[in-house]
């Protein structure tokens, strides 16, 4: 049976439910009232600012009454009711990886055994919406990236694809790019040389945070796509040299393109970037973008070096990497904020057309959580 208890002065109380304690603040409950005066019934936002709610704000009155908690606050003596299935899904006492490099829930760091496991989407299932694209958006979430088969050969299908969750993010290089050989190119990308895996332009504030390729040709031999977990290559960098990682965290790399007229684009992040709290939330690594680093001591400017090598030599790792052809009607979508991509080399014979364009993972997000909360109310019917 769960039980509530007051704390003296009312300015928290402790809710006991199943095997759980859960504190929480006078303040943070009353912040957090879901009553038709605190929030607006049809999109949940808040009604009024903090500086509505009284400084002093206590608990005068806690009961329970079957799976709802019933609080009176003083002294505005206002009462509210919270699920308790909300109040669990919602606590924020409970103990905190102390350690920087922790993961979120709901991601999944994988290395070359992934290969046979690669989270692939029917485009014609995708665009049908429902639990195919619920599934699939999940996976690319999880695992940072999927791949999308059986769609359409035709110029600018990768837009359909970017429709599946969001809205194509344009840059210099237009609402998409074309990938394929160019006689004197602006870009490495446009060569058949292979490609170091990376991150693409780390060079922006903000990062492209996904990208589209799209294949419409590929009989050119060689060009096999690659994948790279870049949260699974730093945590394996994190285990075996803690200071390496910590290096690469703490001080910023610089990136730099300024390879067409009139474009210089500059950016000082680091090539792991760590959350306050340390979560790791992002990868920014490209060899050909870097420039001149200046913003490690000189002290430990040895140390960051090493730490560049053998970071690059983790992600360069065939046993980390996960590679599939793109044929005709094919693509794959990358969260350019953590997945590294490269492809191998390929010959001048035969023809291999890419188009490739980006996008905000926020986008992704939306749709498939909404999906899942629509999904999950469903089942509880």
């Amino acid at each position: 049976m769960p039980s509530v208890t007051l704390a003296p002065a009312g300015d928290y109380l402790t809710l006991s439910h199943g095997a759980s304690d859960m504190r929480f603040h006078a303040i943070w409950l009353r912040d957090n009232a879901s009553d038709p005066d605190t929030r607006a019934e049809a999109n949940g936002q808040r009604l009024i600012a903090l500086r509505d709610i009284p400084a002093d704000t206590t608990i005068a009155e806690a009961t329970l009454d079957g799976e709802r908690l019933r609080l009176r606050f003083m002294p505005e003596n206002k009462t509210v009711a919270y699920d308790l299935s909300w109040l669990q899904a919602h606590t924020y006492d409970k103990a905190r990886p102390e350690k920087a490099g922790w993961l979120a829930d709901g991601v999944e760091t994988w290395d070359a055994g992934l290969m046979d496991g690669v989270p692939t989407g029917d485009f014609a299932a995708l665009e049908a919406g429902g639990a195919a694209l619920g599934d699939w958006l999940g996976a690319v979430t999880r695992y940072g990236f999927g791949k999308v088969v059986n769609g359409p050969v035709e110029d600018g299908a990768l837009f359909r694809v970017v429709d599946l969750f969001g809205h194509v993010r344009e840059t210099n290089y237009g609402r998409h790019f074309e990938v394929r050989t160019e006689v004197n190119p602006t870009n490495l990308a446009f060569t058949g040389l292979g490609l170091q895996a990376h991150t693409d332009n780390p060079y922006r504030d903000p990062v492209p945070t996904i990208q589209v390729l799209y294949c419409l040709e590929s009989s050119a031999a060689g060009g096999e796509n690659m994948v790279v977990d870049g949260f699974a290559a730093a945590l394996r960098l994190k285990a075996e040299n803690e200071a390496y990682f910590n290096v690469l965290a703490e001080h910023c790399a610089r990136f730099e393109y300024a390879g067409e007229a009139g474009v210089c684009l500059i950016s000082r992040r680091p090539m792991i970037e760590l959350a306050p709290d340390g979560e790791l939330i992002g990868v920014r690594f490209n060899n050909r973008s870097l420039a001149a680093v200046q913003d490690v001591p000189f002290e430990k400017m040895a140390l960051y070096y090493a730490a560049y090598r053998r970071f690059g030599e983790i992600i360069d790792d065939t046993a980390m990497e996960v590679t599939f052809r793109l044929n005709p009607g094919e693509a794959f979508v990358v969260d350019n904020t953590r997945v590294l991509h490269a492809r191998k080399g390929y010959s001048g014979e035969g023809t291999r057309w890419l188009q490739g364009c980006y996008a905000d993972k926020d986008g992704l997000r939306s749709v498939y959580d909404a999906w899942r909360r629509q999904a999950l109310a469903e089942a509880a019917e």
